[in-house]
C-alpha cells in the first residue's frame, strides 16, 4: 500500500457502477482519490464516505467531461486546492445508447461522441500537459470493439477511437515515465447493464465467456488497479480486454 501513498488518482464518472468500484479500490490501495461526477452529487459523496470509512482519502469534484473548460477546472482544483496534482487519470465516464445504424438518432450519436470520445480527448489533453512524471492513464474501451455486436455501432466506434488515442498518447509521453493503457470490459453486472434486460438475456450474455458469468465492477477495478499500480509499470500502449475470455 505504501508505494501509492501521496499519489493522486482522478476517476471520471465515479459516482456509481464500475467508476465507484474503481475509486474505492484505488482508495484502498493508498491513492488519494478525486471522485468526479456529472450530476449525482449525493452518490459521489457516498463513494467518498466509503473510501474514508475504509481509511482512505477522497474528495468529490463535479464536472462534465464533454466540457473542455470543466475538465480544465478539474485539474486546476486538483493542483491548487485538493492534492497538488494528479498522478493517475482513469477515464471511466461514458454513455451507451444502442440502436441499429438505420434507426440511429442524431442526438444520441452526438451525445456518445461528446462524452465517450470528446470527453476522453479533453481529459487526455490536460493529462498530457499536466500529469506528474511516472504517472498512469487508464482509458475505457469495450470488448464490443472486438465482438462487433449489432446495435452497438456508434458506441463501439467511439471506443475504437479511444483505443487509437491510447496507443498514440503512449508514444507521445516518451521520456516522462507515463504509461497509457485501456481496459475493454465485457458484460459487467452493474445497474446500468442489468436495467431493462430480461433474465434470459442476462443469462445468455453471462454464458458468452468460458468462465460463464458476468464480470463484476470489482473485477474491472482490479484490472485498473494493476495498471495504475507499481506492478503494471511495464504495460504501455495496450488495450486489456477484461471479459472472462469472451474474445
Amino acid at each position: 500500500m505504501s508505494t501509492n501513498q501521496n499519489k493522486v488518482a482522478l476517476v471520471t464518472g465515479a459516482s456509481r457502477g464500475i467508476g465507484a468500484a474503481i475509486a474505492e479500490r484505488l482508495g484502498r490501495d493508498g491513492f488519494s482519490v478525486i471522485v468526479n461526477y456529472a450530476g449525482n452529487a449525493s452518490a459521489a459523496e457516498g463513494v467518498v464516505r466509503r473510501i474514508e470509512q475504509a481509511g482512505g482519502k477522497a474528495v468529490i469534484a463535479q464536472g462534465d467531461v464533454s466540457d473542455a473548460q470543466a475538465v480544465r477546472r478539474l485539474f486546476d482544483s486538483a493542483e491548487a486546492a485538493a492534492y497538488g496534482g494528479v498522478d493517475v487519470l482513469v477515464n471511466n465516464a461514458g454513455v451507451m445508447m444502442l440502436s441499429p445504424l438505420a434507426d440511429a438518432d442524431d442526438a444520441h450519436f452526438t451525445r456518445q461522441i461528446d462524452v465517450n470520445l470528446k470527453g476522453t480527448f479533453n481529459t487526455l489533453r490536460e493529462a498530457a500537459r499536466r500529469l506528474r512524471s511516472g504517472g498512469r492513464v487508464v482509458n475505457f474501451s469495450t470488448s464490443v470493439v472486438g465482438l462487433k455486436l449489432e446495435t452497438y455501432g456508434v458506441y463501439a466506434a467511439t471506443k475504437a477511437a479511444v483505443e487509437t488515442l491510447t496507443a498514440i498518447m503512449a508514444k507521445e509521453m516518451r521520456g516522462r515515465g507515463i504509461t497509457v493503457n485501456a481496459i475493454a470490459p465485457g458484460p459487467t453486472a452493474t445497474d446500468l447493464f442489468l436495467n431493462g434486460k430480461s433474465d434470459e438475456l442476462v443469462e445468455r450474455m453471462a454464458k458468452m465467456n468460458p468462465l460463464e458469468r458476468l464480470g463484476t465492477p470489482e473485477d474491472i477495478a482490479a484490472a485498473v488497479a494493476f495498471l495504475a499500480g507499481p506492478d503494471g509499470g511495464w504495460i504501455n500502449g495496450q488495450t486489456l480486454r477484461a471479459n472472462g475470455g469472451m474474445i
